[in-house]
């Protein structure tokens, strides 16, 4: 079976729901505080205008990576627990096969 082809138990979609949950508000934490940081230096108008740059950045590639949909949640997973936003021990309850997926491709 295709890795984008994969069924999910509603159990499942519950650990997958909390689990994409909790690892978009680890990182708009994370942001939140990088951006309190990055304001509380600024002292003119190009330091304004790199933030703005950085905070235009940061959502298109927040936007871009948490992406929803069933199809996508195992490369989404991966991502995410490669970039350190998810752990393996965050999705205990899937199926383990999707697990071994999101592990393997961790390693890529």
């Amino acid at each position: 079976m295709p890795v984008n082809d994969v069924d999910w138990s509603r159990t499942e979609k519950e650990i997958a729901q909390a689990a994409f949950d909790k690892a978009y508000k680890r990182e708009v934490e994370t942001l939140v505080r990088d951006v309190r940081d990055k304001a509380s230096t600024i002292a003119g108008l190009d330091d304004i205008w790199q933030l703005n740059d950085f905070l235009n950045a940061r959502r298109h590639e927040i936007d871009g990576k948490y992406d929803y949909r069933y199809a996508s949640l195992i490369f989404v997973f991966a991502e995410l627990v490669k970039e350190g936003w998810l752990h393996l021990d965050d999705l205990k309850g899937l199926d383990a096969g999707k697990l071994a997926k999101i592990s393997a491709l961790t390693r890529m």
